[in-house]
Order: C-alpha cells, then sequence, then structure tokens
C-alpha cells in the first residue's frame, strides 16, 4: 500500500476494500480526510466504571471483568442469543446480545474485558443487554479504550457500516495524520475567536476526554464549515462581476426623449396596475432597477412569501428591457409554473407592444433572431436551438430547483445578462444571507392589501367526516341560503401519487385512491378531478383550466399545486397527513387559497397524536408568516428535511447549523477581511483549491 496521507482513497484503506467504500460513498466519504471529517452527532457516556456487585437497572455503566463463559443459545421460539457470563473481583453478571453468532469465537473463557452499556431486566435477572465490548488483554492491545470506559462517539451510519467499525478504522488515523493535518484558518483569525488548532479539533471531536473538549472541538470545527461557504460565496460574486459588462439600462424619468423615457413609460405602467404595490414592492424595484443601470450585472435574489407579488415585480423588470430593445428570459421548474407566469405577463405586459412567448417541452418553439420580447418557459429554454442574440435580462424563479449548470447555461445565452432570480421558498435571512452571500438581496415581506389570512385548523382523526360535511356544505351551499359567486372551490392534497407497500406508509392517503374513494363515497353528488405529476402536461393543463373554470367543484391532487396555481375562486385547501410536510411547505399549499378577497379556509388532516407533531402544525394556526413558520420548522427539523438538502440545492451542514446568527456573521465579516489579501494566506489558497472554489486569484 502507499503511503498513508489524507488524499488517500478510502478503499485503499487497510480493512476498507471496495464493499465498504461503496458503503462510505454513501456518507459521501470517498478519501481518508473526509473519514476523518465525519464527525459524531452523539457521544455515549460510558465513563463509570463499577463493580458488578454495585450496579443498578437503567445505569449507563462499564465494567471490566473475565469472561467465564460465553455460547449462542436458542430460544423457544428458535431465535439465537449470545450470552457471556463474566466476572470481576465482586462478583458476576450475564451480558446479552441478539443475532450476533460470532462473539463466542471472539469472547472466549479467560478473555479479559471491558463492556459499556445499561443495565437492564433480561428475564428475572439483571443483565448488560446488547452492551459495547473491548477486548484489553490481547496481543497489540489497545493503550487508551475506544468503544468502552469512555466518552463514546456515536456516528452517522449507513446499512453495513456501524459506529463500531467507523471508530475502529478512525482512531488509527486520528493518530497517525495528525501531523500531516496543515491547519489553513488564518492564525490571527483563531487567536481573535478563541479557536484551537484543526489538529487538535479533529482529535477532540472523535476521543474527547470531557464536554469541554467536544465544545472546543466544535467552535472550531463549525467555525470552518460556515467560513468557507461565506468565502465560496464571496469568490463567487468576484468572478461573477470581475471584467464583465453588461447592456446598462436607461430607466431614468428625464432623458433626451423626455416624456417617452423608459422611465417614464414605467411610472404610467405601474400607476396603471388595478392594485396598488406595497411598500416592499417598491422597495424592492428601487433596488432592482437601480442595479439594471450599471454596468456590471445585476445578481439579485427576490425572495417573498406565498402571494407578496414577485410577479409583478419581475415583469417591471422585464418592460424595462422592452424598452430598452433587449430580450428577456424567464426560467421555472415545471410548466404548470411557466404557465402561470405566461398568462399573468401576458396580461400586464402584451397590452403595451411586449411580445411575449412560452416554451416548454410539450410547446415548441424555434427562437432565432425573431422579434421576441421576452420567452418564458422551463429548462427547454436552456437547449442549444434557442437562440437569444439580444438577452439583457434573465429571470429564474424558484431558483433553487435548478442546478448551477441549468443556471448557467441560460445565462450564456447572452452577453453577462443581469440575472434576478425569485423563490416563494420563506428562507429564514439567516439562511439567505449563508446560502446567497454572492447574491444581493431583496424582501418581500408585506401582502397585497385587502387579502384576508386564512383560517387554518388542525382536524384529528375523529373530527374528519365532520370537515367533509362542512367541506361539501362550502362547496355546495342550499340554494336557499346560497348568495351570488358564494359557492367554493377545494384542493384535497394527498402526500402520494399510489398508495404504497411499505410499513411506515401503508397508512398514507395517495391522491389516485382517494380520489376514488371520494368520489364515490364522500362526494358522490359533486365533480372531482385528479391532478399528479406523472399526468401529460396537456392533461395537466385541461384538470387546470377546468377548476379555474368551475367546470369542477374539487381538485384532488399531490402537492405539485405547491406552486403555480391562481385560481382566486378556490377557498378551501385540506392536506391529508399534513405531518408528513414541512410547515414551510404546508405554507406554500395554504398558499393556493385565499387569493381573492372571500375568507379562505386551510385543514389540516392527521392522525399523529405525539405532542411535538401536534405542537409544529399548531404553529400553522397561530402564524401566517413563512418566514416565521421556516424559523420555527428550521430549529425543530433542521434545513434538510424542510426544503430536501439535495433537491433544493441547500448546502448540508455537517456541524454547524443555519440559525446561529451570530456564528453567521462572524464567519462572513472574516471572510469579507480576508478575501481580497488571499496571497497573504498561502495554506487557506491552498485549502480553497482542494476544494474546487474555481478561479481564486491572488491579490
Amino acid at each position: 500500500m502507499k503511503r498513508l496521507a489524507l488524499d488517500t482513497p478510502i478503499k485503499d484503506l487497510y480493512m476498507v476494500g471496495k464493499t465498504y467504500a461503496s458503503r462510505l460513498k454513501k456518507l459521501e466519504i470517498e478519501t481518508v480526510e473526509d473519514l476523518l471529517h465525519h464527525y459524531p452527532f452523539r457521544y455515549d457516556d460510558f465513563r463509570l466504571i463499577s463493580q458488578i456487585s454495585q450496579l443498578q437497572p437503567g445505569e449507563m455503566v462499564t465494567i471490566q471483568g473475565e469472561i467465564i463463559d460465553c455460547q449462542n443459545v436458542y430460544t423457544k421460539t428458535g431465535k439465537k442469543l449470545q450470552k457471556a457470563m463474566v466476572q470481576d473481583s465482586s462478583g458476576q453478571i450475564e451480558a446479552v446480545w441478539f443475532n450476533q453468532p460470532f462473539i463466542p469465537q471472539t469472547l472466549k473463557p479467560g478473555v479479559k474485558v471491558s463492556l459499556s452499556g445499561k443495565v437492564n431486566f433480561f428475564g428475572p435477572k439483571i443483565s448488560l443487554v446488547s452492551p459495547e465490548y473491548e477486548i484489553i488483554n490481547a496481543k497489540g492491545a489497545k493503550k487508551r479504550p475506544i468503544h468502552t470506559a469512555r466518552l463514546v462517539p456515536v456516528y452517522p451510519e449507513t446499512y453495513g457500516l456501524s459506529s463500531k467499525w467507523l471508530r475502529s478504522r478512525i482512531f488509527p488515523l486520528i493518530e497517525k495524520l495528525t501531523p500531516q493535518i496543515s491547519d489553513w484558518l488564518p492564525e490571527t483569525i483563531k487567536k481573535k475567536e478563541s479557536l484551537i488548532n484543526l489538529s487538535s479539533a479533529l482529535q477532540k471531536i472523535h476521543f474527547p476526554q470531557d464536554e469541554k473538549e467536544i465544545q472546543l472541538a466544535r467552535n472550531r470545527l463549525k467555525f470552518d464549515e460556515l467560513f468557507l461557504i461565506q468565502f465560496n460565496s464571496l469568490i463567487r460574486k468576484k468572478n461573477w462581476q470581475k471584467n464583465k459588462t453588461t447592456h446598462p439600462f436607461t430607466i431614468d424619468q428625464e432623458s433626451a426623449r423626455g416624456r417617452s423615457s423608459p422611465g417614464r413609460k414605467i411610472s404610467k405602467f405601474i400607476s396603471r396596475l388595478p392594485f396598488s404595490l406595497t411598500s416592499a414592492q417598491n422597495k424592492a424595484l428601487k433596488e432592482i432597477l437601480h442595479d439594471l443601470k450599471k454596468q456590471k450585472p445585476m445578481n439579485r435574489l427576490l425572495e417573498g412569501d406565498v402571494g407578496s407579488g414577485k410577479t409583478v415585480v419581475a415583469a417591471v423588470a422585464i418592460y424595462a428591457a422592452s424598452l430598452n430593445n433587449l430580450q428577456s428570459a424567464l426560467m421555472a421548474p415545471t410548466e404548470i409554473l411557466a404557465q402561470q407566469h405566461y398568462q399573468t405577463i401576458k396580461t400586464l405586459l402584451e397590452p403595451l407592444g411586449v411580445n411575449i412567448a412560452l416554451l416548454t417541452g410539450s410547446k415548441k418553439l424555434k427562437i432565432e433572431n425573431c422579434k421576441l420580447d421576452i420567452v418564458i418557459g422551463t429548462h427547454a429554454l436552456i437547449y442549444d436551438k434557442v437562440k437569444m442574440e439580444n438577452l439583457g435580462l434573465v429571470v429564474v424563479d424558484e431558483q433553487h430547483r435548478f442546478g448551477v449548470e441549468q443556471r448557467a447555461k441560460l445565462i450564456k445565452k447572452g452577453r453577462a445578462p443581469h440575472i434576478l432570480t425569485m423563490t416563494a421558498t420563506p428562507i429564514p435571512r439567516t439562511i439567505a444571507l449563508t446560502l446567497y452571500g454572492d447574491l444581493d438581496l431583496s424582501i418581500l415581506d408585506e401582502m397585497p392589501a385587502g387579502r384576508k389570512q386564512t383560517k387554518t385548523w388542525v382536524v384529528p382523526w375523529e373530527k374528519r367526516y365532520a370537515a367533509y360535511n362542512w367541506i361539501k356544505e362550502q362547496v355546495n351551499p342550499p340554494a336557499a341560503s346560497r348568495r351570488s359567486g358564494e359557492k367554493a372551490q377545494a384542493f384535497i392534497v394527498c402526500p402520494l401519487i399510489e398508495e404504497s407497500d411499505k410499513e411506515s406508509m401503508k397508512d398514507i392517503r395517495a391522491a389516485t385512491a382517494e380520489f376514488e374513494r371520494l368520489a364515490k363515497q364522500i362526494f358522490p353528488d359533486l365533480r372531482l378531478g385528479l391532478l399528479h405529476g406523472r399526468l401529460k402536461a396537456q392533461i395537466k393543463e385541461k384538470i387546470i383550466t377546468d377548476f379555474k373554470k368551475r367546470k369542477l367543484d374539487i381538485l384532488v391532487s399531490t402537492p405539485v399545486v405547491e406552486v403555480g396555481i391562481d385560481i382566486p375562486s378556490a377557498t378551501i385547501m385540506m392536506v391529508e397527513a399534513a405531518e408528513r410536510f414541512g410547515l414551510a411547505q404546508l405554507h406554500q399549499l395554504r398558499g393556493r387559497v385565499g387569493r381573492s378577497d372571500q375568507q379562505a379556509y386551510c385543514l389540516l388532516f392527521t392522525s399523529q397524536k405525539d405532542k411535538e407533531s401536534l405542537k409544529r402544525l399548531k404553529a400553522m394556526e397561530e402564524y401566517h408568516s413563512g418566514f416565521k413558520l421556516a424559523e420555527i420548522d428550521l430549529k425543530l427539523r433542521g434545513p434538510g428535511e424542510i426544503y430536501g438538502t439535495k433537491q433544493h440545492g441547500f448546502q448540508k451542514l455537517k456541524i454547524a447549523s443555519y440559525h446561529e446568527l451570530k456564528l453567521i456573521e462572524k464567519t462572513k465579516f472574516w471572510a469579507q477581511k480576508t478575501v481580497n489579501k488571499l496571497s497573504l494566506f498561502p495554506l487557506l489558497k491552498a485549502k480553497l483549491k482542494k476544494d474546487k472554489i474555481k478561479n481564486i486569484e491572488p491579490n
């Protein structure tokens, strides 16, 4: 084997090989260095070493003694157990394991062992049940225990990889490779922030002596993780604007053209809207139009809650581009959302002479030097045959759903166009500042005037049929009590398309089966439609159109309706198995109703009786701000579960947390202070290069 180093492929590590390497890859571990940075998420406290005679049920303890007997035993039901009798100077105790037939080959009579675990009753006797074990007198025995008699690290695992296996591979690496670990964090930062050295942090995070060492290690490693993310963002921002010039827009009210100036036309357009812009919209527009006048390309994120009016803000920017004889492209992640944007922007801008086209997978369009001001579409926009020679503005909606490469391909269709990215996913400011440090941020945190808050109720299992009857009365009220236009429409959202055979999902209602059940048994007199992601685009479009034209009373759907559906007459949102959704997603679904001046309702159905789950859902009754709900969910569930880390592009943190605002601000401060002095810190520069942060240049 080659000399062991941090960049040694994990498959070349002693006693790993291809099989374990493939398992480790699932944990994103491909090199020895990756393994060293696979941190424990908790520790079992086995520091208390007790005499056998003093053991009490419920204690977490370590005993050290000699194996008297160890053998496989079959129970009356045919299950195989492993039982060992252990003795020290004070007495004897039995240790029991399940389905580990190899143990008697290891723990033979006469072997001295250290056993750590919980003391419990096994049958009538006090026993150690499934304890960790470690031989302490074997030839070449370890100087210090790894699995017992200490704070024992417990790691994120995967099938076929236990924490015990991980500990036994990490321990020798810590001892051998500590001298090779270069500390890339500048000494000034370490001193000012009271951070320990990297090699010491890795030793202490894996095999600490006490809680103080764990905290010291976590402080250093959390700082490193957030600092590198911040630095990466600053480098991206620097590279984005470096040596790039774009088409500066003429926006000002006064110009050589007087009354026909773009600024005057934009003001006139805004004044003729059938609604008044909120102060948040006006502020965001001011920031965007200011950016568009610059020669450096804009790179701004417009973040707004459901229904806060992002599309109209984007429409003003698109109108500004057309007034400057420049083209715009708007890319949305789904055909439903692209269709919605097309209809909205067509209504707003077509009367002003703006030429608009829609391009999706099902609506082909050859665009090459044609007289179009804006093309709205899905990822079909990034195809090579779509040529836009005069592209000045790119708008990307729900931008976190696109990969970096997809966005880059669209951007390359113009000469450094201005970029406006939008998201309706409510992201707490702390996360936005961390993830989008390369973007300028505009936030829409107000709702248009006249909107009523959607009344939200968590509906327990026993009130399900009462809720069905209430929906029936709202959708089809008695003729005598019905006023003009009073009939409601309802969404019923299920987590799955089809029923699942998985044990954990057997009781979860699926859209296809629920559609049949509701149509036949619950709402036989009402008109129901079914919508899910596997339907062809034309069928989806027809169903949505029928619902919008009131040809359907109830739309049974999967969460495909989460974004892009705007049906003001729909006033009821019912969500099945609401506990399976994050609060941010439930808020998005709730945002599909309450889009008119009529009172809207959201019913969250759950069969859960767990207090924590109910407390989380009850937050939906109390709060109507997506940002507030996202903050609550972030603390309770973590960003990966809320936003779907891999699917939505949120960088998964190993040890830091996105709601640690003070630490985020500290790391951003130091990254900003260091980014223009990189040549003074060669180890940091080497680290960034190794981590594939591209185009690092000396300053």
